[in-house]
């Protein structure tokens, strides 16, 4: 087993945080700057008001994609449980 083997699981865990993060991520940050828009057109400057959609949106990004979520990471877990055989052998 060569090291090429362990850069292509480096490679495809590294893409599954990454698709999983921006998943959840990506929506909270398209929110936060339609808010910070508004906020700047309109003078105000209130904390709750940049927090509170944000959070909003990201826990509706969990819930309504968790299940999306949680078999990415089973269908990733379940690749390296069957490639136990190639890595120590």
């Amino acid at each position: 087993m060569g090291p090429e083997a362990f850069v292509e699981i480096l490679r495809e865990s590294m893409f599954i945080v990454i698709l999983l993060v921006s998943a959840v991520i990506v929506p909270s940050l398209i929110v936060g700057l339609i808010v910070a828009v508004f906020q700047a057109a309109t003078s105000i400057n209130e904390q709750t008001m940049s927090f509170l959609p944000r959070l909003l949106v990201t826990l509706l990004a969990l819930s309504w994609g968790g299940n999306w979520l949680v078999q990415k990471v089973m269908d990733f877990t379940f690749s390296m449980i069957e490639r136990i055989p190639q890595v120590v052998g």
